[in-house]
């Protein structure tokens, strides 16, 4: 049985040097695709069903031109940007980058934790990790934000509460259950070192 399918596997790849893989199973997975699929003139109901078939018609698909159509490109670096705000490079190149973002300068303790960061080679898992901490505190820094200029924000709207509990209850007890475990555990050691 086996040598048959080896037998078959060699004869396949020698007429088609591309295949890799057994025969048999590939037939098998285009039987099982074909057999789940509906009926072509079923799916021909569909409104735009099929439109992208014709490649002459394919709006993804741009036309050649010959010759080619460029956007003129400058040649050499781009003109430096003027840096308004403060800008983190990497020690491992020199200087910053022509073009950045200024959208949101670095500030308060994620800007601190960032520029720590930036102190650490991109190789090192703590360059990555303070990142990522300093992405969780600017979020806290929003909500602050938000309550210094006199807006509520609806937090647990924008955590997406109530499609968790449509979708996930389970988890978002599981979570709910986690977060108080740990703020009473938080608050369990403040009192205790209070104590003493």
């Amino acid at each position: 049985m086996d040598n048959d399918i080896a037998r078959r596997d060699l004869a396949e790849q020698r007429r088609n040097p591309q295949h890799h893989g057994h025969v048999d199973y590939e037939r098998q997975l285009d039987h099982d695709l074909n057999r789940h699929s509906p009926p072509r003139e079923q799916l021909q109901s569909i409104p735009g069903w099929g439109s992208d078939l014709d490649h002459k018609n394919r709006p993804a698909i741009p036309m050649e031109r010959m010759p080619p159509r460029f956007i003129h490109v400058p040649q050499g670096q781009p003109v430096q940007q003027a840096q308004t705000v403060e800008v983190f490079c990497s020690p491992e190149r020199p200087g910053i980058t022509p073009i950045f973002g200024t959208a949101e300068p670095p500030k308060w303790v994620s800007g601190a934790i960032r520029r720590l960061a930036y102190k650490l080679p991109e190789n090192d898992l703590r360059h990555w990790l303070m990142l990522i901490a300093a992405d969780r505190v600017n979020m806290v820094e929003g909500i602050v934000d938000d309550l210094r200029h006199g807006h509520l924000p609806n937090v647990l709207g924008e955590m997406g509460i109530r499609s968790e509990l449509r979708h996930n209850p389970a988890g978002l007890v599981r979570k709910a259950l986690i977060t108080a475990a740990v703020v009473g555990g938080v608050m369990a050691l403040m009192k205790r070192r209070d104590r003493y």
